[in-house]
């Protein structure tokens, strides 16, 4: 029997297909249920629908399993339909009729639009910080290695020198502009939902600013339809953000597995972090890269699959919804562990130094022969052709030693501390202590 039903209940078959997946991804969001429930409870007091001895009770009765669920002690037990009824039987048991007032003023719709917001707020969290980590090192490795010369390729053919720092630093600012990305799909989720109730709000008086100041919301969706509307709009627009990112940690794998290749061998890894072939002694295959690759390709995906699952939906709640979080929930933990391995592998990467002496790069060189030329006063056009029928006679010879860039952005001028600010920027917008204030009223 379901809290919310009356005296039928649902054929097992269809109990067993729509619930799904739900009470694996309800255990994630039973903290923040806990807390989504703190604050109403609180309101409900400031309302005058529970007295201050009721909202006592249930402050202490939540934080008791906000604890258990911290220490891994919670569980949704069999025949309970979800972590919302969960928490209110437990309430009920161990504080008799006051946890059957919890409810007052909720649904079950805005109840989980709350839970799910505050879950992707903590995995922004989450993935803004390994971003952050993973950024700094690049700017640190392309410090390092901002001397040390590589080929530029278009079209997957030898084109002009570049450099490990120019390469390295590339994707620490390709992560500076996801996390803008990502910024926007959190303004979205960082809005409060709670008051809504099953989208048409409640002849209650709630006072929804109150729930948003304790939860930590920038602000409210104030239209209730709005705030029913927002999830799948929410769900999308992280889709696109973390697809965002994802495209640049693709990016990063693909060249990171052609480059250990040996007809490149531009960069090699330890051999503890690589593996190897059960016949072939020579293997040293980059299977976490290759890895990283594929699963970021997955999450590129996302954002149409999320679009297909709105698909159609008309204004209002519809059980549909509920697969959104069979396709965020693990494409969240996806991304954060790409995030991290990459951060964990890029610690031990070996460049080869001297790679552009080798005479098979000369061709990269040509236009700064062409470049060298015009600054003796040839016309650009006289230049590159001359420079043309020097390479097809194989008569040109360039100083493979000698580079001349100096522009923002260039290999003699990385612009790393403007990257850097740029980054810090980013990542300033996100305002966590916030949160953390809010959370910590909450619980003391």
């Amino acid at each position: 029997m379901k809290l919310w039903q009356k005296n039928t209940t649902s054929k097992i078959e269809v109990e067993q297909f729509t619930i799904g997946k739900d009470p694996e991804y309800d255990l994630l969001l039973a903290p923040f249920d806990v807390l989504g429930s703190m604050a109403h409870a609180q309101m409900l007091c400031q309302i005058g629908l529970l007295s201050e001895e009721e909202n006592l009770l249930l402050q202490q009765g939540l934080k008791e399993i906000y604890a258990e669920i911290q220490q891994g002690n919670f569980s949704i037990e069999a025949g309970v339909e979800d972590v919302h009824s969960q928490v209110e039987i437990l309430l009920t048991a161990r504080y008799g009729e006051v946890g059957k007032k919890l409810h007052s003023g909720r649904s079950r719709n805005d109840q989980v639009l709350v839970d799910l917001k505050l879950y992707y707020r903590e995995s922004v969290r989450e993935l803004v910080s390994e971003a952050n980590t993973l950024a700094k090192l690049l700017l640190d490795l392309a410090e390092t290695h901002k001397n040390d010369l590589m080929p530029g390729y278009t079209h997957t053919q030898l084109a002009m020198p570049s450099s490990f720092g120019l390469w390295f630093s590339s994707f620490a600012e390709s992560l500076s502009e996801d996390l803008g990305l990502l910024h926007a799909a959190y303004e979205l989720i960082n809005k409060n939902p709670l008051g809504s109730a099953a989208g048409y709000g409640s002849s209650f008086p709630l006072d929804r600013s109150l729930t948003t100041r304790l939860l930590g919301f920038a602000e409210l969706h104030h239209n209730v339809i709005n705030a029913q509307n927002s999830r799948g709009k929410t769900e999308r627009t992280l889709a696109f953000g973390l697809a965002g990112m994802a495209a640049t940690l693709n990016k990063l794998a693909a060249d990171t597995c052609l480059f250990c290749n040996q007809h490149f061998a531009f960069i090699s890894f330890p051999d503890d972090l690589t593996t190897g072939s059960s016949i072939m002694p020579h293997k040293k295959n980059p299977d976490v890269f290759e890895l990283i690759r594929a699963k970021t390709n997955q999450i590129q995906a996302l954002p149409t699959t999320v679009g297909m699952l709105l698909a159609n939906l008309t204004t209002g709640y519809h059980r549909d919804l509920q697969l959104l979080k069979e396709a965020l929930f693990p494409a969240l933990d996806t991304l954060s562990s790409c995030l991290q391995l990459t951060t964990f592998m890029l610690r031990s990467i070996q460049v080869r130094k001297g790679i552009l002496e080798d005479p098979i790069y000369k061709h990269l060189f040509s236009v700064e022969v062409v470049n060298e030329l015009v600054l003796q006063g040839v016309p650009f056009r006289d230049a590159y052709k001359r420079v043309g029928q020097d390479i097809e006679s194989g008569t040109f010879v360039p100083n493979q030693n000698k580079v001349e860039h100096t522009h923002e952005g260039s290999i003699g001028n990385l612009c790393l501390p403007e990257i850097k600010a740029k980054h810090e920027r980013q990542v300033a917008k996100f305002d966590f202590k916030i949160i953390d204030t809010a959370y910590s009223k909450l619980l003391s």
